[in-house]
């Protein structure tokens, strides 16, 4: 799998984002072992400090936890906890912005609702 890193946010917070979304996803759960930084750094060509400090941000949000001399694994209620801060995210940061996007394109109930047609058009 090729990854394309952008280049407006730190690659440790982009590699933080992933696994955050692989936990969302379900592919991620509770016990789960991480990958090793030396793997990821390896495998993605990065530097394992930057590999280190993405995994230190998961520790430091209690999403992950150190098993010294094992390895990292993904906490009881992880994915719960990302995905009620997710929930709480999106109802204050991006949804009153997509609310006034589609005041401003008179959209109704029934035109959101209605499934969007082959090719991208409603």
């Amino acid at each position: 799998m090729t990854i394309g890193w952008n280049d407006n946010t730190p690659i440790y917070r982009q590699l933080k984002e992933r696994v955050v979304g692989m936990m969302l996803d379900g592919v991620l759960k509770a016990g789960d072992a991480l990958p090793s930084v030396r793997q990821i750094a390896a495998e993605y060509q990065l530097n394992p400090i930057t590999v280190s400090k993405a995994y230190q941000e998961l520790v430091d949000d209690n999403l992950v936890e150190k098993r010294r001399g094992i390895g990292m694994y993904v906490t009881e209620g992880a994915s719960e906890k990302l995905l009620a801060s997710e929930r709480e995210r999106f109802l204050s940061e991006e949804w009153p912005a997509m609310v006034e996007r589609i005041r401003r394109l008179g959209l109704n109930l029934e035109q959101l609702l209605r499934p969007a047609a082959p090719g991208g058009s409603a």
